[in-house]
């Protein structure tokens, strides 16, 4: 009888273990899972603006490009002879002007694109410390799980640790700590 209650007592003491280990991992992947969305949507956003930067470059860069080439043509048309050359001055003056805009644009937003572009990667390098954190504290609530339904103190251990490296990512996502195996990330990123 004393061993029926020992028994009892230490596999209460497991679920009661498995319960708190359970309860304090649930809460901390529903933050989780709140930020990481944010983090994504925000990514979404970085990359939309990125794209939108880089097409706006592009437009700089082509107008740049045809008023140079205009240019070109009128210095070409200039050798020529008969030609207004007070209009050709003036055109001249256009195109100089605007291909010092464009220059100027060009590096605006090349620049902008560029930021846009560092914002998205470190928008992603946290959304992944969020889905490592999400990971391995799943891992840990089913191992826990099961450490209940077989009596297995050791499979708790296990979900523990699980759960220790899920919680270490979820801080370093939070406190923005550049914590990130670079390996697991390749592992499960595309």
């Amino acid at each position: 009888m004393d061993a029926d209650v020992k028994t009892e007592s230490s596999n209460k003491r497991l679920n009661d273990l498995v319960a708190v280990t359970v309860v304090i991992l649930s809460v901390l992947m529903a933050v989780s899972n709140i930020k990481d969305g944010n983090i994504g949507q925000a990514m979404q956003k970085a990359k939309a603006d990125s794209v939108d930067a880089w097409s706006e470059y592009q437009a700089s860069r082509l107008k740049l490009h045809v008023d140079e080439n205009g240019l070109a043509q009128l210095r070409l048309l200039e050798t020529a002879g008969n030609f207004d050359r007070a209009l050709a001055a003036k055109q001249a003056s256009e195109y100089e002007s605007d291909i010092k805009k464009y220059e100027a644009r060009s590096k605006e937003t090349r620049a902008k694109a560029e930021r846009l572009e560092r914002e998205y990667d470190q928008l992603n390098f946290r959304d992944d410390q969020f889905d490592m954190a999400d990971a391995f504290m799943s891992i840990a609530v089913a191992v826990a799980a099961v450490a209940a339904l077989v009596d297995n103190i050791m499979l708790l251990y296990f979900a523990w640790g699980s759960g220790a490296f899920g919680i270490a990512f979820w801080v370093a996502g939070f406190a923005g700590l550049n914590f990130r195996p670079e390996w697991l990330a390749q592992l499960l990123g595309t």
